[in-house]
């Protein structure tokens, strides 16, 4: 008679059968994990990418503002230069239209029945406030004459003679009224007798601000 122990195959069976579901758990572990994977790395992968988009927006706004702060600077230095070119040339006109303004100016005031030019209010203003400070109309410009004229850098000298004090006076109170001067200042002045006439003259001299 033959006897068969069939329990411990049972048991070696069970152990396999076990193991290969161990095995079988690991696997699909290890392939979630993998799956896992790659999901975050197309996920990062997207994120890298959006953010060189991002970056390479950024940088063409950074060079199109360079380029414009480029095109700025070279409009300005243009707009400098040109300033510049009109400064020169309203200087040059100032300078040649100015003193024959000037001596027009001096024309009128030492003309008969003429005056300095002044603001009409200011002058009535003036007849108020200060009558001595208002030029004499009938004043005889042949009273005094000049005997040089010359002006650098807007300030002017003029030299010449007078029948007395008061005519020298009346020449520097038109010149402070005129638009066209400022800073009247009177020099000291020196009598005298001409050569040629024998009369007691005043040799003066005055400077100014000329304004043109």
């Amino acid at each position: 008679m033959i006897r068969v122990n069939l329990i411990p195959q049972k048991r070696r069976s069970d152990r396999r059968d076990g193991s290969q579901l161990w095995l079988a758990v690991v696997m699909v572990l290890m392939l979630a994990e993998v799956v896992a994977l790659f999901v975050f790395h197309g996920f990062k992968n997207e994120e890298l990418d959006d953010q060189r988009r991002k970056n390479a927006a950024l940088s063409a706004q950074i060079d199109q503002s360079k380029s414009a702060v480029a095109n700025h600077a070279a409009v300005t230095q243009k707009l400098g230069q040109l300033r510049a070119r009109e400064e020169a040339i309203s200087k040059l006109q100032s300078a040649r239209t100015g003193p024959t303004a000037i001596l027009l100016e001096l024309a009128r005031m030492l003309t008969a029945g003429r005056g300095p030019s002044v603001d009409p209010d200011r002058l009535s203003q003036l007849r108020r406030d200060n009558p001595l400070a208002v030029f004499n109309p009938a004043w005889d410009a042949r009273r005094l004459w000049l005997t040089k004229f010359s002006e650098e850098h807007r300030k002017l000298r003029l030299e010449g003679f007078a029948q007395d004090g008061e005519d020298v006076s009346e020449l520097a109170r038109r010149m402070n009224l005129s638009s066209y001067f400022a800073d009247v200042e009177l020099l000291p002045a020196n009598r005298m007798t001409d050569a040629a006439t024998k009369v007691e003259v005043v040799k003066f001299a005055l400077e100014a601000t000329v304004k043109y």
